[in-house]
Parts: C-alpha cells; sequence; structure tokens
C-alpha cells in the first residue's frame, strides 16, 4: 500500500517544489502491522523497520525525506469517510493560503484476520491529485447533505472520483451522507 501511495505521489509531484500533502488511507500498512503483532506472539523480535514503516503516516513521513521538503504533511483515516477527510483536509489548507497541496489516497483489502470481517474495496487502489485554488477552473466545490440515500460501496469510489474529476457527476463521500459537488464554472 505504502509503494501504491509514493509513487502516485511522485508522479504527481514531479516538478512541484515545496508541496504540502495529505496521505489518506482507511487501514495504513495494516498487511505489515498484522505481522508485526504474529511475530509478537511467536515471541519474535520486530524489525526496527518494519515497525516505522507500520504507523499511518509513514508514507508521509518517506515522500517527505525523498523530497527533502519540509512541508506540512498529515495522514488521516477515517473509515468509509477516508477519501472524504482527505479532499477536505487538503480544500482547507488551500483556503488556509497553501498555494497548492498534494492529496494522495491509497487503500488495499484488509488481510486476514481482518477479511471478510471489514467491508472493503475489493482490490488495491491508490490515487493522487494536485489541488490549487484554480483546480476547478472558476468553479468551487460545496458540499451538500444526502438525505435518504446509502452511500455507494467502497469499490464504487474509483468510478466515483473518475465522474467528479470529470465533472459528470458529484462525489459521494461515503458513510458521513455528504456529497462534494462542482459549483459555478465547471466546464474546465
Amino acid at each position: 500500500m505504502g509503494r501504491m501511495a509514493l509513487a502516485v505521489a511522485g508522479q504527481c509531484a514531479t516538478g512541484e517544489t515545496a508541496l504540502p500533502t495529505v496521505f489518506a488511507s482507511r487501514h495504513g500498512e495494516l498487511q505489515r502491522t498484522v505481522e508485526l503483532l504474529q511475530a509478537l506472539a511467536r515471541h519474535e523480535p520486530l524489525s526496527p523497520t518494519d515497525f516505522s514503516l507500520s504507523v499511518h503516516n509513514s508514507a508521509a513521513g518517506l515522500f517527505s525525506i525523498a523530497r527533502r521538503d519540509r512541508s506540512p504533511a498529515t495522514a488521516v483515516a477515517a473509515g468509509d469517510d477516508t477519501l472524504a477527510a482527505g479532499l477536505i483536509e487538503g480544500f482547507g489548507m488551500l483556503a488556509e493560503g497553501m498555494p497548492q497541496v498534494l492529496v494522495v489516497y491509497a487503500d488495499a483489502p484488509p488481510p486476514e484476520p481482518y477479511a471478510g470481517r471489514v467491508v472493503a474495496q475489493q482490490a488495491a487502489f491508490a490515487a493522487a491529485l494536485l489541488l490549487r485554488p484554480d483546480a476547478l477552473g472558476e468553479g468551487r466545490c460545496r458540499l451538500a447533505k444526502v438525505r435518504g440515500r446509502a452511500a455507494p460501496p467502497s469499490a464504487e469510489l474509483r468510478r466515483s472520483l473518475i465522474g467528479f474529476l470529470l465533472g459528470r457527476e458529484p462525489l459521494s463521500l461515503g458513510a458521513c451522507g455528504w456529497n462534494m459537488e462542482r459549483v459555478g464554472n465547471a466546464e474546465h
């Protein structure tokens, strides 16, 4: 999962200098964490490297180190609302005056023993978005409460995100019951 996040982040950040980042992942490096717990159960010593890479903000830290960039970095997790939380954090940073913000979303199906117990997307997925104040042309985004409609399953996340980016539909923000909609000139 971390490799996917770093790969898309690196591609999106090519040629950019100081770049505040938001890394969003529902489960983070859960596979690595499970392996550490299993090693503990077997009374085996833990690898300091595995431990340091199991924390939720490890991708943000590695990205910052690799780029030698001391810009603000945030790691968020919010269950089914993780993409929403990442985008809202990114747009909030823009509203606070950041010239641009890189938002990275990455997740993978949970490993055993969590598989089957957690509703999750069926395949690993990562996306990076470079947000700028003019990211939507002259348009803007707003949050709209959706009543009486269930959030789409996590498996629909990619389709919903692509539809939103192309200006075709609002982005369902998960179980929170909110949509992100474009307002104004959304032709760009």
